[in-house]
């Protein structure tokens, strides 16, 4: 199980915590300092059932600076926002954890983060 984690947030630091509470093993990718290329973020929305846009930081500053919020949201779009994620991974939601049989989640709340753990092998 891999976590991409940034320390300063908060919601990672909490999912690293109820992780490793459960027992759960997992490796952390600070993935600001080891970016996902553009076939891992690839994977990451396919496993999440997600679009680009659904796990952009649309309001961070640096966003509205790149005119995210104003990108459009269709198919045809995703191409243009998963360059500008690979290009600043700070952008991206997190923690998002993934899981070596292909599941993944935007583990933001402790529903979610439940879901984690009960996933985890020898849960």
């Amino acid at each position: 199980m891999e976590v991409w984690f940034n320390p300063s947030c908060s919601k990672c630091r909490t999912a690293r915590n109820q992780l490793e509470e459960a027992g759960v093993e997992f490796t952390l990718r600070r993935y600001l300092d080891d970016p996902p290329s553009e076939a891992e973020l690839r994977a990451a929305l396919t496993a999440l059932g997600l679009h680009p846009w659904d796990i952009a930081r649309t309001a961070d500053p640096l966003a509205r600076e790149l005119g995210l919020p104003g990108m459009a949201r269709e198919a045809g779009d995703a191409d243009a926002w998963i360059r500008v994620l690979v290009e600043h991974p700070a952008l991206i939601q997190r923690p998002i954890v993934l899981t070596d049989d292909g599941r993944a989640w935007l583990a933001r709340d402790d529903r979610t983060l439940a879901e984690v753990v009960a996933a985890a092998p020898g849960a």
